[in-house]
């Protein structure tokens, strides 16, 4: 193709110069520009609906929300009432922090700089909403192995829902980086079955 281009339409052939049609044609410009267009229109609007509905989550049976501050992280079972004052009907959710354990403090068989002296429960094949956000800058909550990595911003709730389909303990760390200790803020979620959950929250 870019040797017949080259030789029918080199400057020395006057023929095909002479005849505007053989350069340029407007119908064709005008076509091959508005064909590509509605093709990305038509994919387009499906898309907008698509990512709406991967945000918004199909009846979660539970909500997490986590909390960053600096530097540990705190989570409320929105779920869960702990206390409830009956004379002024106020009632506060359970909720708790988490901070690292410090290497001194390790026992033999624990993971340096991701042992937390909370975990987070979370109950096996179930669908989970977590609500983040943070108190003073910006962190990020993230589990690899949980495909989770969202921003916790000051002033603003983030929503990520997940489901976990097995039974384990799940480390991740702060992947913003939000001052000297951000490196010391460690995530651990323990996946339990359903029961174990319920047990846990009733001890609570």
């Amino acid at each position: 193709m870019l040797a017949r281009i080259i030789y029918f339409f080199r400057t020395s052939n006057t023929t095909t110069i002479r005849n505007p049609y053989a350069t340029h044609n407007t119908l064709i410009e005008v076509v091959w520009t508005l064909i590509p267009t509605v093709i990305l229109i038509i994919i387009a609007l499906p898309s907008y609906a698509l990512i709406y509905n991967i945000d918004e989550l199909n009846d979660p049976r539970i909500t997490l929300k986590i909390i960053g501050h600096q530097w540990y992280w705190s989570y409320e079972y929105a779920d869960f009432i702990k206390t409830f004052d009956t004379t002024i009907g106020n009632a506060s959710n359970f909720m708790f922090d988490s901070y690292m354990i410090k290497e001194e403090d390790l026992i033999k068989g624990h993971l340096r700089l991701l042992e937390v002296d909370n975990y987070v429960i979370l109950p096996v094949e179930t669908t989970i909403r977590l609500l983040i956000t943070a108190s003073d800058v910006i962190h990020s909550w993230t589990v690899p192995s949980l495909g989770v990595k969202l921003d916790a911003v000051p002033g603003r709730l983030n929503q990520v829902g997940t489901y976990i389909n097995r039974e384990s303990i799940f480390f991740g760390q702060c992947s913003e980086l939000c001052g000297i200790n951000h490196s010391f803020m460690p995530i651990g979620v323990k996946v339990t079955t359903l029961n174990t959950f319920i047990d846990w929250i009733n001890t609570k």
